[in-house]
């Protein structure tokens, strides 16, 4: 019974009572968690790749990208505390702290050496250029 009033992780009465009554039940005050995968765009540009990761509410000290060959991994840690002044009541504080992490492969190599990150307003960029692929060599033989 309890799954059948159960919509992906919500109830039934979560909705209701949110369209009903939406200002007597109040609020987390970051909104959602940072969601399951970080949602990417990536793009492919002649000899280098681009890739838009969005990544709200983190610093950029918190995100971390690695590349190995063509597999490129962002990951982020978030934390968020509320502060609390000696006058306040704290009615509701939904402090969370986790980690998310979203790995794909491109289809060529990547040049880590001249890999180029950017983040700005909960948008990871990264010009990831293409590895040259070495032209083959006829070896003559003595």
């Amino acid at each position: 019974m309890a799954n059948m009033i159960n919509f992906g992780g919500r109830s039934l009465f979560d909705d209701f009572f949110r369209d009903v009554a939406p200002g007597y039940f109040i609020k987390p005050l970051h909104g959602d968690p940072l969601p399951a995968q970080i949602k990417v765009d990536i793009k492919e540009d002649g000899n280098v790749y681009t890739v838009q990761a969005e990544i709200p509410g983190v610093g950029k000290e918190d995100i971390h990208v690695s590349v190995d060959g063509a597999v490129v991994t962002i990951s982020a840690e978030v934390r968020q505390q509320d502060q609390q002044t000696k006058d306040e009541k704290v009615l509701r504080s939904e402090r969370y702290y986790g980690a998310v992490s979203r790995s794909f492969q491109l289809p060529q190599d990547v040049d880590s050496t001249a890999c180029k990150a950017k983040y700005e307003n909960g948008v990871l960029q990264l010009t990831l250029p293409k590895r040259q692929q070495a032209a083959s060599k006829r070896v003559s033989i003595d």
